[in-house]
């Protein structure tokens, strides 16, 4: 018997009435702003939202702010979010309409039908919808910026360098908008 074999034949697995639902404890947070960065490292600029991210985590000193990142999208997101009062959700964009670093504000709505953030034909818009039918914990407010970048397809861990320059400024307006939050 080969060792893969083996390994699959002597495995002990679990009845499905054995499993326990695991389930994120949001009692211990005392945070009510959660900011993350969405994109992927290994795609040159698509990171610029994690990298914001890590920039704001740096920089960040509130209590109430809980920063994180995620290469997720869709009905992924609903676990993310879950337990907090307000989110701002960062990705890259390529709208290709304004210079390279723009921020903008995306809202909730522009969203409807699919998006970029999708992750099996489920959108951000329709994952939140749902996970508010069926009474979730989700933020009331969420808030979307958008970064403008140039290349999200290069397979590249940084960003271009013109993406690169903006990330620090964007941080900080970010940080800025979260400061006048009540």
């Amino acid at each position: 018997m080969t060792v893969t074999a083996e390994i699959c034949t002597t495995k002990a697995w679990n009845s499905i009435e054995e499993i326990k639902h695991v389930t994120k404890d949001t009692s211990q947070t005392s945070a009510q702003i959660l900011v993350v960065g969405l994109g992927n490292t290994l795609l040159c600029d698509d990171g610029a939202g994690i990298y914001v991210a890590r920039e704001i985590a740096k920089k960040n000193n509130n209590p109430n702010v809980d920063v994180t990142e995620a290469s997720v999208g869709g009905l992924e997101m609903l676990e993310i979010l879950r337990g907090y009062q307000k989110a701002i959700i960062i990705d890259a964009i390529v709208a290709g309409k304004q210079k390279i670093g723009t921020l903008h504000e995306i809202n909730l709505e522009d969203l409807k039908g699919g998006s970029a953030m999708a992750r099996h034909q489920v959108g951000l818009y329709e994952a939140i919808t749902l996970g508010r039918q069926l009474e979730m914990q989700l933020p009331e407010e969420i808030l979307i910026y958008g970064v403008e970048v140039q290349d999200t397809m290069t397979m590249q861990e940084s960003c271009t360098p013109e993406v690169a320059e903006c990330i620090p400024g964007i941080a900080d307006k970010i940080l800025s908008f979260i400061g006048s939050l009540k």
